[in-house]
């Protein structure tokens, strides 16, 4: 049977990462200065391998690679790969290099997923927004405190809904507020963002609307407004009232003088009622509450990325090392985002994972590798095996 002879799996997933524009985040912060037989390139390996693997610790990792030293050449690793070594780079090397690249990432997934589609019909860009915490122990991340013995990070998260790519994430520590990450929003003129009602601040939201952009967000219990008119809606569809109201509150009021939408909603299948608000018009009622149901996707990123990549516990305590790995790990996330669409991958994101945590190191097109087709190859037509029996 031929073998294949080009390169090992690593190296074809690593050859979809753009190496110019790494190397430029690297140079931007000076992360290679200094740095004699350990690059950043060489962090970035040991951490993805780290991910792709669902390594423990920095030793684990270290260990592994050790026992692999003849084709680490061969898979990009240029330095060696110790726990100290590793250690003091994720401790001292800005974290920033590796969130710029994984933004350079991002907007290459986005390009790809464009199209593609998340159940509601609409040729604008929609986000859904929303934070997940991870619990940590107070007595090694003490510079993230949280609650009296614990200690805990937040992410806040805005996911883009064609192809759940994460295009915003703010890292901080567990007592931050939700609503902070607005202030640190990038808003696209005509894109809708999705909330829940924990985000409902009217100054706030009042920068949306002056920015050309879009809001879905749940409305809270008493709320005090006026109704200056209401649109006829079918009522066995589960929607209660389409109405154009404006706050009346002293606060309120002054904080989101505009008119906003408000729309009532019963959902029959859980038996309960939502009310939205936003600042679009000119969308059906219905589209407004089906955009608000796909708010649940960002939900399912968190729960997808705690359970297939290493985020609920860090190989650093330093700021520096957590936000390191969790951009590292954004990068993988959307690398294989990346592989799955360039290479028309029928598999989910989580079977890719686990095909690729057994063969890294094989040498095997990555295609083959990937595919649901048990794939061949065409046998040696002169084998050099001679028959056990002469018949």
């Amino acid at each position: 049977m031929l073998v294949f002879q080009g390169q090992i799996v690593l190296a074809q997933l690593m050859d979809f990462l753009p190496r110019r524009e790494f190397n430029a985040c690297v140079s931007r912060y000076r992360g290679d200065y200094r740095a004699r037989t350990f690059s950043c390139r060489d962090q970035f390996l040991a951490m993805a391998f780290a991910q792709l693997t669902f390594r423990e610790s920095l030793r684990d990792i270290a260990t592994c690679l050790s026992t692999l030293q003849s084709k680490l050449y061969h898979a990009g690793f240029r330095g060696r790969v110790t726990r100290s070594t590793l250690a003091d780079a994720n401790e001292r090397r800005d974290w920033r290099i590796y969130a710029d690249f994984a933004q350079v990432l991002i907007r290459r997934a986005r390009k790809l997923y464009a199209r593609e589609s998340f159940g509601v019909e609409l040729q604008h860009t929609a986000y859904a927004l929303d934070s997940t915490t991870i619990d940590l122990c107070l007595s090694l991340f003490p510079w993230a405190p949280f609650r009296r013995h614990k200690a805990a990070v937040k992410l806040h998260t805005l996911l883009d809904l064609r192809g759940n790519i994460p295009c915003f994430i703010r890292i901080s520590h567990g007592k931050t507020h939700d609503l902070t990450a607005l202030d640190h929003l990038p808003l696209e003129a005509g894109a809708f963002y999705i909330m829940d009602k924990g985000y409902t601040d009217f100054a706030r939201l009042h920068r949306f609307h002056q920015a050309g952009a879009f809001f879905v967000v749940r409305g809270k219990r008493g709320l005090d407004f006026r109704r200056r008119c209401r649109r006829e809606g079918h009522r066995d569809s589960g929607l209660k009232s389409d109405q154009t109201i404006v706050l009346r509150g002293p606060l309120t009021a002054q904080r989101y003088p505009d008119p906003l939408r408000r729309i009532a909603y019963f959902d029959a299948q859980n038996e309960k009622r939502f009310v939205f608000l936003t600042n679009n018009f000119t969308l059906p009622a219905l589209t407004i509450a089906r955009l608000y149901k796909c708010r649940w996707q960002v939900e399912l990123f968190f729960k997808w990325i705690k359970q297939h990549l290493r985020i609920k516990a860090f190989y650093g305590y330093s700021p520096n090392a957590v936000k390191t790995q969790v951009w590292i790990a954004v990068s993988v996330y959307v690398l294989v985002a990346i592989v799955r669409k360039e290479l028309h991958v029928e598999r989910s994101l989580g079977e890719i994972l686990q095909i690729l945590s057994l063969s890294l190191f094989e040498k095997t097109p990555l295609n083959h590798t990937l595919s649901r087709e048990n794939v061949t190859l065409p046998k040696d037509p002169c084998p050099n095996q001679l028959p056990l029996f002469d018949f």
